[in-house]
């Protein structure tokens, strides 16, 4: 029995591009997720560290050292072809990312490693996620664990698996599926289970992008505040794209970062899609979005600052529903948005 099997028995609803849907417990104080709609890919090999070194925006050193990271693999234009969560394993890496571009940001790697000794697989159908979240999800991880990690971004091993620590009081478990398929229930003893557009709000409320199929080569990864999660170093040698992302950073005025907002629409903003004033046409591209409740949704979306910033402007989507400006969960450095010249 696959995974998906596992979860359809728990009357867990999954499409093709691996959203999950279950009637929910509303009241519920602490949820697991499975990440249906995430998958893994390794990196192994006596060269993988430098080879991802020489790819990825972050700083692969220090994923090597236990702190998992979020890392852009960029063209040379410094625009994102794909965004992935790496995770250290003793053998190199795992990199997690949204299911529905997984071979192409694998591809998108293989084709410079032919010269290392490194080598990727697809691990999605034997590796899988669960989204553990809530006031009391600590407490449930250290019943099963005698280690849970401290800081954000701290990993440590689980069975055999990874336990990451990631913003927002909540934890990704990423197990063997012989191993979730025998954790779950234990879990949800006590914990209410939840559907990945769950999890999909709570990095939206955490200020963490995503990438689609739709906004593959659209941002640059400072547009998309990378920076904030150690996303991008601006002191380890060169990478794909670098050139371009460290002369915004040094040279250059940022003038579209990334904001929260929500709207009340009929259906969730696509990713890709616009944002609009009264004036000005494409002020703003939606990151991503989720279900807050029926007909209601939060989004990331980068767009003009100085759009976002006044007050006095409407902002839309293509059909004209009328956004709603939210906060962010973190402050973006204001050296980023004043010339340098």
């Amino acid at each position: 029995m696959s995974w998906f099997d596992t979860l359809n028995a728990l009357k867990m609803q999954i499409d093709e591009s691996g959203n999950s849907q279950v009637e929910q417990d509303l009241n519920a104080t602490t949820t697991v997720s499975p990440l249906t709609h995430l998958g893994l890919f390794d990196v192994t090999g006596p060269d993988a560290e430098k080879f991802l070194q020489g790819q990825l925006s972050c700083d692969i050193s220090s994923v090597a050292d236990g702190t998992s990271l979020l890392g852009a693999h960029c063209n040379i234009k410094g625009s994102m072809v794909s965004l992935c969560r790496l995770m250290p394993t003793e053998n190199g890496f795992w990199l997690r990312t949204e299911r529905s571009v997984l071979a192409q940001a694998q591809s998108n790697l293989n084709k410079y490693m032919m010269f290392s000794k490194a080598e990727s697989k697809d691990l999605s159908q034997a590796v899988v996620g669960l989204g553990i979240q809530g006031e009391s999800a600590e407490n449930l991880l250290n019943t099963l664990s005698a280690s849970i990690p401290e800081q954000v971004g701290g990993t440590t091993s689980f069975q055999n698996g990874i336990l990451i620590r990631v913003p927002g009081n909540r934890f990704e478990l990423w197990l063997p599926v012989s191993e979730a398929e025998t954790l779950l229930p234990t879990l949800l003893e006590q914990a209410s289970l939840a559907s990945s557009e769950q999890w999909r709000l709570a990095e939206i409320q955490n200020g963490i992008p995503t990438l689609y199929p739709q906004t593959l080569e659209t941002f640059i990864p400072q547009m998309t505040n990378l920076q904030v999660f150690g996303g991008v170093s601006f002191s380890k040698g060169c990478y794909t794209g670098q050139e371009i992302i460290t002369r915004l950073q040094h040279r250059g005025k940022l003038k579209r970062p990334m904001f929260r907002l929500s709207v009340a629409a009929q259906q969730a903003p696509e990713p890709g899609s616009m944002i609009n004033t009264a004036d000005r046409a494409g002020v703003g591209t939606v990151v991503s979005s989720a279900a807050v409740s029926e007909g209601q949704y939060e989004l990331l979306a980068v767009m003009l600052k100085d759009s976002f910033d006044d007050n006095d402007i409407d902002l839309t989507l293509a059909e004209g529903e009328q956004l709603e400006r939210l906060t962010l969960p973190y402050q973006l450095d204001p050296e980023l948005f004043e010339n340098k010249r």
